[in-house]
């Protein structure tokens, strides 16, 4: 154990936790998701009506970018939130704060109403969902790992990790049934706006975390420490994170490249790519990022239980080996233009980045010890959202519309996977020994 970190008392997670946090964070993905569907599919047409097809999706996912811009903005403040004042605190505010920008771009009119002012506030509120997201995830995992015996934080973390694809299925089905209900003129019309407004039953979910939820036994501890003024106790956790862990965050960045380039591609790119370039349905290609969704819960599931016995290196290895294989033959795949073919190339993927996913919730908190977690976590993980994430999907098109060839695509692919490939070697095993609690691990 760190000299000065509060022992971790951790009997083990709460059930409600366990259920109230895959469903806040299954209903944030969602808010910070179906942004991504609408920026491929209505977006262009809406905000940029001037524009050419290809430009208005350009700029539609540079809308889309803002958002990732902004969640290391969320990770930072929220951060030294969590570790100053309670990670539940920062969690319900990260919740209000996403609910209530995606209800707004539900009702925020388009450019042929308002003009120049219609993109303007679209990226303000995408803003303003990047830094709730960017703060809320830190909360989430360590609402549930720091709840969590070292034995068993592996699978505790994957109640927060699973919220990512089961977002994905949530947006998926309703885009699904709303672009099904209705005709392609009435879904482009106000259509669209169903599934921003359907952000609205997050708010029960926030209530119950503040009334029923109590903060973490980490956290109790770090603030009894500092009411008897224990020196060890650090004063600006992000100060001190920044100052002593930056090769840490640096390479904790680094373990998500391969997971997020292949997800937003799979996710977002390839909804645009799908439909522009092979002409394939949008239907179909929702349901097919659907059930690649499904398998992925399933799988980071599994990686993260699996991970208390194996460790998290292991899976999070194997993860970023099969994506950077698979990253030519998931284009080969794809440019079948078949559904048989897209199917097993986003299955695959999907496959490959949960392994790495699943983990990373116990993993990169473990890195960090408990009175700079919050900020260090959190910090690691949005630094790759700005870095990858946001950019995929417009890197993929810009890729594709200047050598005309999905192979610079796949190029890029390997190359996040050997990045996350060479991360994970550099960094040490955190996963605690049998009747021992780890609290963090240098690299």
């Amino acid at each position: 154990m760190t000299a000065g970190a509060p022992a971790e008392r951790t009997p083990g997670t709460p059930k409600k936790l366990l259920i109230a946090a895959l469903i806040a964070s299954s209903i944030e993905w969602y808010d910070f998701f179906i942004y991504a569907t609408a920026a491929a599919l209505v977006f262009g047409h809406l905000f940029f009506p001037g524009a050419s097809p290809l430009i208005g999706v350009l700029l539609s996912f540079a809308t889309f970018w803002a958002g990732f811009i902004a969640r290391p903005i969320g990770g930072l403040v929220f951060g030294h939130l969590g570790d100053k004042a309670g990670r539940k605190p920062a969690v319900v505010t990260c919740l209000v704060m996403m609910g209530a920008a995606t209800f707004l771009i539900g009702v925020l009119p388009g450019a042929a109403t308002i003009g120049v002012a219609a993109p303007v506030l679209l990226v303000v509120l995408r803003f303003l969902q990047g830094i709730a997201v960017g703060g809320q995830w830190g909360g989430i995992v360590l609402l549930l790992t720091e709840n969590a015996d070292g034995g068993r934080r592996g699978m505790a973390g994957t109640f927060g990790q699973m919220g990512v694809p089961l977002g994905v299925i949530l947006g998926n089905v309703v885009f699904l049934v709303v672009g099904a209900a209705l005709s392609p003129e009435a879904f482009l019309a106000w259509g669209w706006r169903i599934p921003f407004l359907a952000s609205a039953v997050l708010a029960p979910v926030v209530l119950f975390i503040q009334l029923k939820i109590e903060d973490t036994p980490v956290f109790r501890d770090l603030r009894e420490r500092k009411e008897k003024r224990d020196e060890q106790v650090v004063r600006a956790p992000l100060v001190e994170v920044l100052r002593t862990r930056k090769r840490t965050v640096l390479l904790g960045a680094g373990l998500l490249f391969a997971t997020n380039s292949i997800f937003y591609i799979s996710i977002s790119g390839l909804l645009d790519y799908g439909t522009r370039e092979l002409g394939m349905p949008r239907q179909t290609l929702l349901a097919i990022s659907l059930v690649s969704s499904l398998v992925g819960v399933f799988v980071i599931f599994l990686s993260g239980a699996l991970s208390d016995r194996w460790g998290r290196r292991p899976l999070i290895l194997a993860g970023a080996g099969l994506l950077a294989v698979w990253a030519f033959p998931f284009f080969w795949l794809v440019d079948t233009a078949t559904v048989l073919g897209v199917a097993v190339a986003a299955a695959v993927g999907s496959i490959g980045s949960s392994l790495t996913y699943g983990p990373l919730a116990a993993y990169l908190s473990e890195l960090f010890e408990p009175r700079v977690r919050y900020s260090g976590a959190s910090l690691a993980y949005q630094l790759a959202a700005i870095l990858v994430s946001g950019g995929t999907p417009f890197i993929m098109t810009a890729l594709l519309a200047a050598t005309g060839s999905s192979a610079s695509v796949s190029a890029y692919l390997l190359l996040m996977g050997l990045c996350t490939l060479a991360s994970a070697l550099l960094l040490r095993e955190t996963r605690p020994e049998p009747h021992f609690r780890a609290t963090a691990t240098k690299p």
